[in-house]
């Protein structure tokens, strides 16, 4: 028996949605139905050569179309309103990160949601990279002993759209859930600096400390002043080091020769050194992040079965955020409040 199809809606078509919006249409077992901005063109170039209906509004879009789920990809101070909006009329939502501009409205965002019964979702897109999903499946093999450190580079140049919030709650928090999720772990106590150099009101630079509950230190490298576009994640453990370059989905190894014994069997005494070893390239498979992300959410709305990146995850990342705001303000490190685990 075939399974029904799911009408799918996207609200806001910034780069960002109109990607949603070009995935939706292409998901099996997934209809595009309607898209929803104040900006007709926009609106026009996404349903042109589609079958979905085109909206200025997107309060309208809900009460007109029967949705099953929902991308809402509008700038972050809207981020709550929309949400509950779509919530209200019963329809599941997947809110582009952060979950909301403040903790507050996340958490009643997360309480409506629950409230009425309807799966939400927080496109922490990086947990779906093939090369970040490989990195994770080797970790909890054990494959580099105990892990020391984990550093992120999220920098590039100053992105024009974004004007209503601080490069910390808009590309940092990738980076703290992408750390969360591969150390099982969460972040106790921060520390950092911020700069504004371009931005009018926030932060566009932050050079942060995390101490995660398990003694594993964090560090992000983050801004939106470099030239050049660089994704990249490193694990530093007992064995060597993992180095994930997000934007090219590669996974790469680097050994330490100094140590000893079997991956899964390490205690303190087998790292007896740390000396070169061999580097090489790992397999990943190369599929589209966003596409991963979709199917996930579009698999879980029709089976009924948790969200693989809750609300509870994009608040852990927003406290964390909120915490770095602080600990930068008030020159001193920061406990982190609303640890989940």
């Amino acid at each position: 028996m075939s399974q029904r199809i799911l009408r799918a809606g996207v609200i806001g078509l910034g780069a960002m949605g109109a990607n949603h919006a070009r995935v939706w249409a292409d998901v099996p077992g997934v209809e595009l139905a309607a898209v929803a901005d104040p900006d007709e063109a926009r609106a026009v170039a996404v349903t042109r050569g589609r079958t979905a209906r085109g909206y200025a509004d997107a309060a309208a879009m809900l009460a007109e179309e029967q949705l099953d789920l929902v991308s809402v990809a509008v700038p972050t101070g809207a981020h709550a309103d929309v949400a509950r909006a779509a919530v209200a009329r019963g329809v599941a939502v997947l809110v582009e990160k952060p979950l909301a501009a403040t903790t507050a409205e996340g958490e009643a965002l997360r309480d409506a949601a629950a409230a009425a019964g309807v799966p939400l979702m927080v496109g922490h897109i990086e947990r779906f990279n093939p090369a970040v999903v490989e990195l994770g499946r080797r970790l909890r093999a054990g494959e580099l002993g105990r892990v020391f450190q984990v550093h992120a580079r999220r920098v590039g140049p100053f992105p024009e759209r974004v004007r209503d919030v601080g490069v910390v709650l808009d590309l940092a928090t990738h980076d703290i859930d992408v750390m969360r999720f591969l150390l099982g772990s969460d972040v106790v106590r921060v520390q950092a600096e911020t700069q504004r150099r371009i931005h009018t009101e926030r932060e566009d630079m932050l050079a942060g400390l995390l101490r995660f509950a398990d003694g594993v230190v964090g560090v992000l490298d983050v801004n939106w002043l470099t030239p050049t576009k660089i994704r990249e994640l490193a694990v530093l453990g007992e064995r060597g080091m993992f180095v994930v370059d997000e934007l090219a989905r590669e996974l790469r190894f680097y050994e330490n020769a100094g140590a000893v014994g079997e991956p899964g069997d390490w205690a303190a005494h087998h790292l007896k050194g740390v000396r070169e070893g061999e580097a090489r390239l790992l397999p990943v498979e190369k599929r589209e992040p966003l596409r991963l992300e979709l199917e996930a959410f579009a698999a879980a709305v029709r089976s009924g079965a948790p969200v693989p990146v809750t609300a509870d995850d994009g608040l852990a990342a927003m406290h964390v955020a909120e915490a770095l705001v602080r600990a930068a303000a008030v020159g001193e490190a920061v406990a982190v409040a609303g640890v989940t685990r």
